[in-house]
């Protein structure tokens, strides 16, 4: 029977499609290929959000090309859907599909097979798109699992490209979410990360909410030790969800909240939907009622016309927030946006310069929250084990290893921390 690799680039909702996919094309006789053989059928999961992750989109493309010249090659996905035109140039590439469309791959593959040497070009309008049902019911090599509950934006940032290729926002059904939760479970995954584009606005569409879903996962699983929320805009925090954390330990005690900028001019070039102001007050609330939460969050540096103020501004109140980590990207200027045409666009040498001293800020918070929990008893959910040490993440994303000789189940252990090396705790299980 053929062989397949399928090989994905970007965001966690990318990687919940590609194992549904994956699924799918084992469930018609596909085989996934070997690691370090040679595939007959590659799957190329693009991403759009940054020109870096579009030159990777094509470089992994053109290296399935080589790997195997016979072989079916198929791109998929938002840089698909964003630049259909310029990939279909290269004949190479058997079939191109943009964001929708993945949940039909094996029919795609077994159609593509049939017609060999006719390139066919599978990208629709995404503006009046539906959500497309996926069914990843098992994360092979992985212990924590995602569910993707929701998809597209209706925000547009003058930065991003996301909503013209993820298109308008819409929900997976509050049942449909429960069910595959529990196959999730089924499957021996005890973590769930819910995930989406847009994850904070779930249930918008379809008359609920994200706090609503959480609080039927939990009730309705009983196998699900912990719910992770991938990320989730400053806005879309609400006191009903703040209190369910709060009660329910399950609900893992850590939020990803994307900043992008700490000064309130650069925020208004981007149309974040917030300010400094706003922001500070939330987080501070939201500490108020979890003490020891991690909040971690997203920084873009060196977009159009940010001054050195403008950034000296950021650095100031990015260490106001005292986030325990940051994810810190260079401004990438995406054709379509509004930010394309704004006069000011930076050298990448300043870019880099920022970068740089964002995550020297990064790093020293990301020990210090650690050194929180030196000397307590703390929850692992244990993903690797590397010679006689087991390795895991906390509840609040802490990444923690513990020596033991005996043969532990995938599952949560209670771990003391002792000492710090580098950007893991090591501790002693209890």
């Amino acid at each position: 029977m053929q062989t397949f690799r399928i090989i994905t680039l970007g965001c966690k909702v990318n990687t919940y499609e590609s194992q549904a996919m994956a699924i799918d094309l084992e469930q018609h006789g596909y085989i996934e290929a070997k690691e370090n053989e040679p595939a007959d059928i590659y799957i190329i999961h693009t991403c759009a959000v940054t020109n870096t992750a579009a030159f990777k989109s094509r470089q992994k493309i053109r290296q399935a090309i080589k790997a195997n010249p016979e072989a079916l090659v198929i791109a998929v996905g938002c840089y698909v859907q964003t630049s259909a035109p310029e990939l279909s140039e290269n004949k190479d590439i058997d079939v191109l599909i943009g964001s929708s469309g993945k949940s039909k791959i094996a029919e795609i593959v077994a159609q593509a097979l049939a017609t060999r040497g006719d390139q066919r070009v599978l990208v629709e309008d995404m503006s009046e798109a539906v959500f497309e049902k996926h069914d990843a019911s098992v994360f092979e090599h992985q212990v924590r699992a995602y569910l993707k509950i929701q998809d597209g934006c209706n925000q547009f940032c003058s930065y991003c490209i996301i909503p013209y290729s993820r298109g308008r926002e819409r929900s997976l059904e509050e049942n449909e979410a429960v069910a595959s939760s529990l196959r999730l479970c089924s499957s021996g995954h005890q973590e769930i990360v819910l995930t989406g584009i847009h994850t904070g606005r779930y249930g918008r569409d379809i008359n609920t909410s994200l706090t609503s879903l959480m609080k039927r996962l939990l009730a309705e699983n009983p196998h699900l030790k912990r719910l992770r929320l991938s990320s989730i805009e400053i806005n879309e925090i609400t006191d009903e969800m703040i209190q369910l954390m709060k009660e329910d330990p399950r609900i893992a005690r850590h939020l990803h909240i994307p900043l992008q900028a700490g000064c309130d001019a650069t925020l208004n070039r981007m149309k974040r939907p917030y300010n400094t102001e706003q922001f500070y007050e939330a987080i501070t609330k939201i500490r108020k009622e979890i003490p020891n939460i991690s909040i971690s969050t997203d920084v873009i540096v060196g977009f159009p016309q940010e001054s050195e103020e403008e950034f000296a501004s950021t650095v100031e109140f990015i260490k106001k927030c005292n986030f325990s980590f940051l994810h810190v990207f260079p401004f990438s200027m995406r054709k379509g946006t509004v930010a394309q045409t704004m006069p000011g666009h930076l050298p990448e040498t300043i870019k880099k310069e920022r970068v740089r001293a964002l995550l020297d800020i990064s790093n020293e918070n990301k020990k210090k929250f650690a050194m929180n929990f030196l000397n307590q008893e703390v929850e692992v959910l244990i993903e690797t084990k590397v010679n006689d040490t087991y390795y895991g993440y906390t509840s609040e994303y802490i990444r923690v290893g513990f020596k033991c000789e005996e043969d532990l189940e995938v599952g949560i252990y209670p771990v003391k921390l002792l000492s710090i090396q580098e950007d893991i705790c090591y501790g002693e299980r209890r």
